[in-house]
């Protein structure tokens, strides 16, 4: 059997700061930042990392995909929430794959992600699913505020029916150092963007492109979509030009309407190509971060038959408008702001209470009764419907992919929510069972009775004296999620 692509998808957050409120805050100090105020990028909710992203990413690529046969998961990032915890262990046990997958995070490069996608590409057991996400804090009032993104994607690899086969492949290893981020420090350290395009990418990159397309025995007018991140202005269509490929097979690097989404950009964008992808058309994709990896790939007849799903296309149309520069800068804790006595509630997480309840809490495992089919969450020893009372007929049962609706909410701006009004309420769902939980992605004054909603996974709160993030899973508005 052929190897290759065999699904793809993508995740970006749904609020999108314009970066004239970014601009027009900070005019005062820096006025030069006007010039880069089109468009917008797309920013975490207060309850989304690298880590949520990823989840949604993943989920998105393996809709309507049975996951026994997932081998191994490669999640890259520059930004992992856990410096000292498998990342892509979170990941894993959220999608409720099996405890025999190999998880591997891989860190510490823009080209993370097609490094990883690269090395899941030359074989291993089963298939391998490689997801990137990225959160880049940047400093207020910084060019590089105004120019990355929050997203993630996610490449499933193997065996099969592939919609896209990698025809070749090519790598170059360079410390260049175009930014840096030391040990203990919060922001990237950028340097002259001149000499980046000059003697980075316009020495780095088209020697490796001109060797992938000659292990493919290709032309480089063969390829049709060309796929390169870069905020620096003009430089993937110079890249492109000093390559041979013309201008047209240039893609959109969606700077206008999400940002450049570090270690996940390469990968955002070949989603985006694959999208548009005809069967029989090339796409070559180029990480670039202390070196460069170039992918070539051809689109197979089997693209035309993927599932329907969200995508890049999809997210980048659910989409909210975020105005308040301040919000954005509270989120991403760059600025200090009292949050009242009802913040100061100790979120200790005990290690090994998580532990032990990890299949409810990361998982979303609820149970069904054996004797009569009855679904509850949480699952409990003793079968909630009133006509069985079954004992011990509990079997695992995922609540994750369910959909549900609004039985009852709450929209309370007495508790504590780093984004008030803390909205909640009891969701049914569909196949049965309910469970109270968090509202995400929500607008107060839309919330009724009745409403469809997804199951999302989320920050639950996080732990500002020990560090320590805790996940679960929140309910969003279906529509916000989905066409459907």
């Amino acid at each position: 059997m052929t190897s290759g692509i065999l699904a793809f998808g993508a995740y970006i957050p749904r609020l999108r700061l314009a970066r004239r409120a970014i601009a027009e805050a900070n005019a005062w100090f820096n006025p030069a930042l006007k010039g880069q105020a089109k468009g917008e990028r797309a920013i975490c909710n207060w309850d989304e990392d690298a880590v949520t992203m990823a989840v949604e990413a993943a989920r998105d690529a393996l809709a309507g995909r049975d996951r026994a046969a997932i081998g191994a998961v490669q999640f890259a990032s520059t930004s992992f929430p856990f410096a000292d915890r498998l990342n892509a262990g979170i990941v894993t046990e959220a999608l409720n794959l099996d405890q025999a997958v190999a998880a591997l995070d891989v860190a510490a490069t823009q080209r993370a992600g097609t490094s990883a996608l690269a090395a899941a590409l030359r074989g291993g057991a089963g298939e391998t699913l490689v997801i990137a996400a990225d959160k880049r804090r940047t400093r207020a009032a910084s060019p590089l505020e105004m120019s990355v993104g929050d997203a993630a994607a996610a490449i499933l690899v193997g065996a099969g029916e592939p919609a896209a086969t990698l025809l070749a492949s090519a790598s170059h290893t360079a410390d260049f150092v175009d930014h840096y981020r030391g040990e203990d420090t919060a922001f990237d350290y950028q340097w002259e963007e001149r000499w980046i395009r000059d003697a980075g990418y316009m020495k780095i990159v088209p020697p490796v492109i001109a060797q992938c397309l000659q292990r493919a025995g290709l032309a480089a007018d063969a390829v049709t979509h060309f796929c390169m991140p870069a905020s620096l202005p003009r430089v993937a269509a110079m890249v492109a030009k000093a390559a041979g490929i013309g201008e047209k097979a240039v893609r959109d690097n969606l700077h206008a309407a999400c940002g450049e989404a570090g270690a996940a950009h390469p990968l955002l964008m070949l989603v985006a190509a694959l999208e548009d992808a005809k069967p029989g058309e090339r796409i070559l994709v180029v990480g670039f971060g202390q070196g460069a990896d170039a992918l070539l790939f051809e689109a197979t007849p089997a693209i035309a038959r993927q599932p329907a799903r969200r995508g890049v296309r999809g997210h980048l149309t659910r989409r909210k408008e975020e105005t308040s520069y301040a919000k954005y800068l509270a989120f991403n804790d760059l600025v200090d702001i009292e949050r009242g006595m009802r913040a100061e509630a100790d979120k200790l997480t005990p290690l090994s209470s998580l532990w032990r309840n990890r299949a409810m809490l990361t998982g979303f495992l609820g149970g069904r009764c054996s004797t009569c089919g009855t679904l509850q969450f949480p699952r409990t020893a003793i079968c909630v419907n009133p006509n069985c009372n079954a004992v011990h007929t509990q079997e695992p049962h995922p609540f994750a992919e369910m959909s549900g609706r609004i039985n009852s909410y709450t929209a309370d701006r007495l508790t504590y929510s780093p984004d008030p009004p803390a909205c909640y309420g009891m969701i049914q769902f569909d196949a049965g069972g309910r469970v109270m939980i968090d509202f995400t992605d929500v607008d107060a004054g839309e919330l009724e009775v009745g409403q469809p909603m997804r199951m999302m996974f989320r920050i639950k709160d996080v732990d500002a004296q020990r560090h320590f993030r805790r996940y679960f899973w929140k309910a969003a508005p279906v529509s916000v999620i989905s066409d459907q």
